[in-house]
């Protein structure tokens, strides 16, 4: 009889697990179940189908279950979801359209993704407001803008997805709002590459930052009232919209996990071993709903990025065929398009947060242009740029600009990897070409200005 192994969830990090196992292992018996419609697709994608630049919801679709099933021989169910696992028996309890079936397995794989984090707001559930999480979400934004065709829309959320929509609907001619409780958007990032994010949206969006939505009212007409304050609930605003995109990020979704005692870490994310098993046997974890390790603080963090995702379900599914293989660390490097900009972070950017984990952080914050600066097109970029003064360790960067950004980012992801000093990395032989960089990169500049800085 052969060897089962059984996949709960049908996206990133499982169906490369799933993938992975079958081409180092071709006898093992392999069954994904995904408790929706859709399996395997591209989540990142979502904000440009909405925004038009991808034709049809399918093209997100990375495999097809039908390749799946006939190419790979990976026997994935579709709405099938799995109610609880039973680790004594080591069997799972999973709800079909025929009713409740039970299946054993010997090798598990939760890649129960995150969900949508719910804030309690009074009217969350009026018509006209939509959550963006997956492909059912996505298709039912597109039917209430060609139905309802609404000429404004507010988002709660200055963040990844936030941003990304708002750029969206304001390609289809909306008059678009964000809501952030925090003081600045992207959280994350530099706070002197944000204030330049801040700054060029404002041409383009009407942004409230440091409030909360405290709720939303729909009058007969189907238009919507939402009302916002400050962090004391002083200055109260009503804000009138036909649409609110609630954009507040996601949390874990382990309710299997924790059902049966597995193991989470202070994220509430899953906490696994440098396999990926979880401290149960025989039962692993990856993708979203698990925390990874930084290669820069050798610390847990939990940071759900689609690529972690894809790479640690492989790694996984690498390990359960027979080859044991660790999982990567991860830089948490990111970029995100708002607007006209590229805006990208990797590593530790805060220096409080690196004062937190034991560093003695030196950062400086650079000028430069993405070409020569005789050469046409030439646009300006921000660079930020974070090291531990002891070891002169790069530990991170955050940066802004029109062009190139996202290229460069990639540099000092590298040198993360490498553990390279700043002396390293400003010794490096990048490549130069007037319509491509100034004959000292930006990366190079900002290397050499915080070199000075550590002398």
């Amino acid at each position: 009889m052969r060897e089962r192994f059984i996949v709960i969830g049908g996206d990133a990090a499982g169906m490369s697990a799933a993938s992975k196992a079958r081409r180092e292992n071709p006898n093992l018996e392999i069954i994904a179940l995904e408790k929706g419609d859709w399996a395997s697709y591209a989540a990142c994608g979502m904000p440009y189908y909405l925004k038009g630049n991808v034709d049809k919801i399918e093209d997100l679709i990375a495999i097809t279950p039908e390749v799946f099933r006939d190419k790979r021989d990976i026997d994935l169910r579709l709405n099938h979801e799995v109610l609880r696992i039973i680790p004594e028996k080591k069997t799972i309890v999973v709800r079909t359209a025929q009713g409740e079936i039970e299946l054993s397995y010997d090798k598990l794989l939760i890649s129960t993704g995150a969900k949508v984090a719910r804030p309690r707001i009074e009217g969350i559930d009026s018509t006209g407001v939509f959550f963006l999480r997956d492909i059912p979400d996505a298709l039912k934004i597109k039917e209430y803008l060609e139905k309802r065709k609404p000429k404004s829309v507010l988002i709660v959320g200055g963040g990844y997805i936030g941003l990304e929509m708002a750029e969206a609907f304001h390609t289809q001619g909306m008059a678009v709002s964000i809501v952030e409780l925090l003081p600045h958007l992207l959280s994350t990032f530099s706070l002197e590459i944000v204030q330049i994010v801040e700054r060029d949206v404002k041409e383009y969006i009407r942004l409230y930052l440091r409030r909360r939505v405290n709720s939303i009212r729909e009058n007969d007409e189907g238009k919507l009232s939402v009302s916002i304050s400050d962090g004391e609930n002083k200055n109260q605003e009503e804000i009138g919209t036909e649409m609110v995109l609630m954009a507040t990020g996601i949390v874990p979704e382990v309710t299997l996990a924790r059902d049966i005692g597995i193991e989470l870490g202070h994220s509430g994310a899953i906490i696994t071993d440098e396999y990926g098993q979880t401290n149960i046997s025989d039962i692993y974890a990856a993708g979203d709903c698990t925390e990874v390790k930084s290669i820069v603080t050798h610390q847990n963090i939990y940071l759900p990025l689609a690529l972690t995702a894809n790479r640690n379900g492989r790694t996984v599914g690498t390990t359960i065929a027979g080859k044991k293989t660790p999982l990567s660390p991860i830089a948490g490097t990111a970029v995100v398009k708002v607007f006209e900009l590229e805006v990208a972070t990797t590593g530790l950017t805060d220096l409080d947060a690196a004062k937190g984990y034991g560093f003695d952080p030196v950062k400086v914050t650079i000028d430069s242009y993405s070409r020569a600066g005789y050469c046409p097109g030439a646009k300006p970029i921000k660079i930020s740029l974070i090291a531990d003064r002891n070891s002169k360790r790069v530990l991170g960067s955050s940066m802004v600009g029109e062009e190139g950004v996202a290229k460069r980012i990639d540099v000092i992801a590298t040198a993360l990897y490498s553990r390279l000093t700043v002396q390293e990395l400003e010794n490096l032989d990048l490549a130069y070409a007037p319509p491509f960089s100034p004959v000292w990169d930006p990366v190079l500049t900002a290397a050499r200005v915080l070199q000075g800085k550590l002398e």
